[in-house]
């Protein structure tokens, strides 16, 4: 047989009480239970650990040794232990963002450094993706929470609104109505347009075409790119103009016009998710931290 925990336990009590009744009292126990665990240690390593009298119980040089060995190992379950509860409930290990990308000109930096000051102790990691992707990967597992624009609603995911946004027309310099002080999607219909591709996510793509659709017309893309950053630096180019987000005036470079949109109320909203059976502290409050000022 080998010793067990439960053996380390009682003769770490007995070494230190150096007394078998004080020792029992200490582990709830009765003594001669005590008495018969310790003995069956000592059997299992093949010398006494404890030199008794009728008067005194001492340790032998055997048991000084493993005293000192025994503290070690208990002290270390007993920290796997907390680490392993720690890990369970999200308060340390690696925690996994995905974000899409306009979400920083939405402030994400400032509820990511507001996470990591509430939880030092977790190695944070941050996935850039569309908006599909992030669902997908929320739903396997391979990211805890995700930041995104018009995600399609799964029964398996809840979140909460991280910002709520209007559209805007964004022109090259030299279009027409490029000084124009708002305008009108139905007057954009003649213009070919840049656009993220649709598999970044069925839902936003709707939304981001409604102000087109409600004026009674499907753009003509000519051109697709994976961030607003660079659709706006294709619109620059001459490739074209596009609807996107209000964000979208934090990247756009010198030559583009960023115009109102009007007769329109389509708006777009950044929501945090998380899966729904995840209840751990980090997933359930990066919503909330998300939240502060």
């Amino acid at each position: 047989m080998d010793p067990e925990l439960r053996h380390l336990r009682y003769f770490v009590a007995v070494a230190e009480e150096l007394h078998f009744g004080r020792a029992a009292a200490r582990l709830r126990m009765a003594q001669p239970p005590l008495s018969q665990q310790i003995r069956q240690l000592e059997a299992m390593i093949g010398t006494p650990l404890f030199a008794r009298t009728s008067r005194s119980v001492t340790l032998t040089p055997a048991g000084e040794a493993y005293l000192i060995r025994c503290r070690r190992v208990l002290a270390a379950v007993a920290d796997d232990v907390h680490e392993a509860g720690r890990i369970g409930r999200g308060e340390q290990g690696r925690f996994d963002i995905g974000f899409v990308s306009s979400a920083i000109q939405l402030g994400l930096a400032g509820p990511i450094r507001r996470f990591r000051e509430h939880h030092p102790a977790v190695h944070l990691r941050l996935h850039e993706a569309f908006t599909a992707q992030i669902v997908d990967r929320l739903l396997t597992g391979e990211i805890d929470v995700g930041v995104v624009r018009d995600a399609d609603d799964h029964d398996d995911l809840v979140g909460t609104t991280f910002a709520t946004e209007t559209f805007v027309a964004v022109l090259p310099a030299d279009h027409p109505r490029a000084k124009d002080p708002g305008i009108d999607a139905a007057l954009l219909r003649d213009d070919l347009f840049v656009f993220f591709p649709r598999v970044a996510g069925e839902r936003a793509y709707q939304r981001n075409l409604r102000p087109c659709l409600d004026a009674g017309y499907t753009p003509r893309v000519v051109q697709v790119a994976s961030s607003w950053n660079t659709l706006a630096h294709l619109v620059a180019a001459g490739l074209g103009v596009t609807i996107a987000p209000a964000s979208i005036s934090a990247v756009v470079p010198p030559p583009v016009a960023v115009l109102p949109l009007t007769g329109t109320g389509a708006t777009t909203e950044m929501r945090i998710l998380r899966r729904r059976d995840d209840d751990r502290i980090t997933s359930t409050s990066f919503g909330a931290v998300g939240q502060a000022p």
